[in-house]
């Protein structure tokens, strides 16, 4: 009975020895996999931080045609701007504020962004003239609002000129 006891002590020390080992294996196994998910939305944070306008002023100009709304933005994050496809204008009377998709040519319904330096980035730290053109402009309060793709967008609120 001794020796049987004795095997039955170690067949009992092994495999608790087993699950542990296999217990400690997934607790680190899952502690990893959240260290991930946090680090990674931290980087989308941080990314989505990069990117961040600002609207510096906005006015309507009758003198093109079609007329337009112009709004002057600056690109107050780190991150330069090339893909403006994704940029979402939204202009227009308070309140019915309208969506100005991106186009290269003067068009309405649409918005054009005029050229900084010749090669069509924008820049941190640039500021950028875009028209959204409308041959509908009329109202005594206006607003605007910039909405960048993975970005932080900014509002504006103006009135026409007099």
């Amino acid at each position: 009975m001794g020796s049987s006891l004795t095997i039955s002590h170690v067949i009992i020390l092994i495999s608790s020895v087993v699950l542990a080992s296999g217990l400690s294996g997934s607790i680190i196994y899952n502690g990893n996999q959240l260290q991930n998910n946090i680090v990674q939305t931290v980087s989308d944070a941080r990314e989505t931080m990069s990117l961040q306008i600002e609207i510096v002023y906005a006015t309507v100009d009758e003198s093109t045609d079609p007329d337009s709304f112009v709004i002057f933005a600056k690109n107050v994050g780190r991150r330069s701007m090339v893909d403006f496809t994704n940029l979402d204008v939204y202009v227009g009377e308070y309140g019915r504020a309208t969506l100005y998709p991106y186009k290269a040519e003067a068009e309405e319904g649409f918005f054009s962004l005029e050229d900084v330096n010749g090669d069509f980035v924008w820049e941190s730290g640039e500021t950028a003239t875009l028209r959204a053109y409308s041959s509908d402009i009329s109202g005594t309060v206006f607003e605007v609002k910039i909405v960048p793709f993975r970005g932080i967008g900014a509002s504006y609120m103006f009135a026409p000129p007099p």
